[in-house]
């Protein structure tokens, strides 16, 4: 028996997460309807620090020269709409980086700490 449209059930996924402004119009280009709402400045902040870990862990996971790339890409994205979102200069926040590189170092050297012995 073949069923009519109407009593077919369509594909529905959840994902109750943050996306990037231009996700609907591209999944609507795509067939398909998404269910969204905007978020008040807490939810907001909240919500980009989760996203920041979902893409830091695709970071980790990625394979290859081009997937780090864009999973950087993505993590710089983050991070500037949170200081945005925070009002955060980025020269405030690169004045803090560099002021932070000279107290404790960067990462030039590729240290790896091993262990430490108190004496």
């Amino acid at each position: 028996m073949v069923k009519r449209r109407a009593e077919m059930k369509k594909n529905e996924i959840m994902y109750n997460k943050l996306i990037r402004d231009r996700i609907p119009e591209i999944t609507k280009a795509d067939g398909w309807i998404s269910e969204t709402r905007v978020l008040n400045k807490k939810e907001f902040i909240f919500e980009l620090r989760k996203k920041i870990l979902e893409e830091a862990k695709e970071l980790n996971e990625g394979r290859g020269h081009d997937n780090l790339v864009e999973e950087l890409v993505d993590i710089q994205e983050i991070i500037d709409a949170i200081l945005k979102a925070k009002n955060v200069k980025f020269s405030e926040f690169r004045k803090i980086q560099t002021k932070k590189r000279q107290k404790r170092g960067g990462f030039k050297k590729r240290l790896f700490l091993i262990k430490t012995i108190e004496r």
